[in-house]
C-alpha cells in the first residue's frame, strides 16, 4: 500500500526527511526520494549495477520495497523504451546516492521525476550496504518508508509495519496479469504459435520469442485449458510473477492439463515453481532470495556456467542428487545456483517440458541464457516433425 504527495522533485529532496522502518525494529533515516508519503512492502535487495528501469517495472516486484546495492542510481535517467510492463510495480525504492542530473542520450526525464509521477515513495541517503547486510543476516522482512507528514513516532511506525501482511501466503499474480488476451506477432516468418500464460510477464519475454518466429498469444492468469487450446498452440509458456507459489492452485491445474496433453512447455521463474508443484514437489521461501543480474547458475545438462538475471524469493524443493518419478514421467533438476545450491531449473525426461527459475529474456543483460528460447523452439520442432511422421 502506498500513499504519496506528488511535486517537483528538485525542490523537495534538500529538506524533507524520510525513515525506513524494518519489522524487527531497525530504523534507517535519510531523505525523501521519489514521491512523498508512506508505503509498505517486503524489503529485498537487488544486486544489479545497471537496469534499474527494468527492475522497477518488473511485475515480480509487486508489494516489495527494493534496495539497490549499487551506490549510485539514476545516472541514465528514465526513457520510454525500457519498461518491462505498463507501470512501476515496486512498493518503494531505497538508494544511497541518487544522480543529481541524468546523463544519457535516451533519457526523457529523471528517475526521481518518474517515481514522483507514478507515486512511488522512496528514500535516499542511507547506508544501503549496512541495510543489505542486515537483510542477508536476518532475512527479507516487512518494512515501511515514511516521508514528509507521514513521519510519526518510531513506535507508531513500527506498529504499522508489523500490522502488514507477510509475503509468505500472498497471492499476487492476478494483481499484475493482463485481463485481456493480446497477440505479439512473430518477427519475420512465423514458425510457431505459443500460448503464454501471464502471471506477471515481462515485455521482453514475448519479444525474445517473436525474434525466433513465434506468434505469442498472451493470455490472462485465469485462462482455462479451453482458452489455451483455442489458439492451437505448438507450445505453452508460463511466465514469471510475484507472490507465494503455494497459492497458485489455478495455474498449477492449468499446467497439469497441458502436461496431460504432452504439449511442449516452457516456464520461467514463477512458471518454474508452478511446474515444480505440478510434478509433486514442494516450494519454500528463501531467506533473502536471489535478485540481480549477476547470479551464477550451472546448466547441469551441459556443465556450462552462466551469469544470469534473477528475481525470486521462493524456490522448488526437489532432490539434486537423483532423477525423480512424477505423474508425468521422470524429472530432474537441470540447473542449480552455484552460490547456495538452490534449484534453478527442472526438466522432464519423458516428455517435452522444462523450466528455469531465472530470467533468460534478461533485459538489461546478461544474455548467457538466451539459448533457452532456442531450446524451446527445438522442442516444438521435434514434436511437430514427430506428429507429421505419425
Amino acid at each position: 500500500m502506498t500513499t504519496s504527495t506528488k511535486g517537483n522533485a528538485s525542490q523537495r529532496k534538500k529538506v524533507l526527511p524520510a525513515v525506513l522502518v524494518l519489522e524487527d525494529g531497525r530504523i534507517f533515516r535519510g531523505r525523501a526520494y521519489g514521491a512523498v508519503g508512506e508505503t509498505f512492502g517486503e524489503a529485498v535487495f537487488s544486486t544489479g549495477m545497471t537496469g534499474y528501469q527494468e527492475t522497477l517495472t518488473d511485475p515480480s516486484y509487486d508489494r516489495q520495497i527494493v534496495v539497490a546495492t549499487a551506490p549510485q542510481i539514476g545516472n541514465t535517467g528514465w526513457n520510454d523504451e525500457d519498461d518491462e510492463s505498463r507501470r512501476i510495480w515496486v512498493s518503494g525504492y531505497v538508494v544511497r546516492d541518487p544522480a543529481r542530473v541524468p546523463s544519457n542520450w535516451r533519457a526523457k526525464r529523471s528517475l526521481d521525476d518518474e517515481l514522483v509521477a507514478q507515486g512511488v515513495v522512496g528514500i535516499s541517503g542511507i547506508d544501503t550496504r549496512a541495510l543489505t547486510r542486515h537483510l542477508r543476516e536476518r532475512g527479507s522482512m516487512r518494512a515501511g518508508v515514511f516521508s514528509g507528514d507521514a513521519i510519526a513516532p518510531d513506535a507508531d511506525l513500527l506498529a504499522r509495519v508489523q500490522a502488514q501482511p507477510h509475503m509468505k501466503g500472498a497471492s499476487l499474480y492476478e494483481e499484475v496479469a493482463t485481463t485481456e488476451a493480446y497477440v505479439v506477432p512473430a518477427i519475420g516468418e512465423k514458425r510457431f504459435t505459443v500460448a503464454a500464460i501471464d502471471l506477471g510477464i515481462k515485455g521482453m519475454t514475448p519479444h525474445r520469442m517473436a525474434e525466433r518466429g513465434i506468434e505469442v498469444h498472451v493470455l490472462p492468469a485465469t485462462a482455462t485449458p479451453e482458452d489455451v487450446y483455442a489458439v492451437a498452440p505448438d507450445g505453452v509458456f508460463f511466465s514469471n510473477g510475484p507472490g507465494d507459489p503455494a497459492t497458485a492452485d489455478g495455474p498449477v491445474a492449468l499446467m497439469t492439463a497441458v502436461l496431460e496433453r504432452r504439449t511442449p512447455l516452457f516456464g520461467i521463474c514463477f512458471g518454474n515453481q508452478i511446474l515444480g508443484r505440478a510434478l509433486g514437489f514442494g516450494t519454500y521461501k528463501l531467506k533473502y532470495g536471489h535478485r540481480g543480474i549477476n547470479q551464477p547458475v550451472q546448466d547441469r545438462t551441459t556443465g556450462k556456467v552462466e551469469v544470469t538475471a534473477h528475481n525470486h524469493g521462493f524456490a522448488v524443493d526437489a532432490p539434486l542428487d537423483r532423477v525423480s518419478e512424477t505423474p508425468f514421467g521422470r524429472a530432474e533438476v537441470s540447473h542449480v545456483c552455484l552460490n547456495d545450491n538452490v534449484v534453478e531449473g527442472l526438466q522432464l525426461l519423458d516428455q517435452p517440458a522444462f523450466s528455469v527459475q531465472y530470467h533468460p529474456e534478461a533485459a538489461a543483460g546478461p544474455h548467457d541464457a538466451a539459448y533457452l528460447f532456442d531450446r524451446f523452439t527445438s522442442l516444438m520442432s521435434t514434436v511437430l516433425m514427430e506428429g507429421q511422421r505419425a
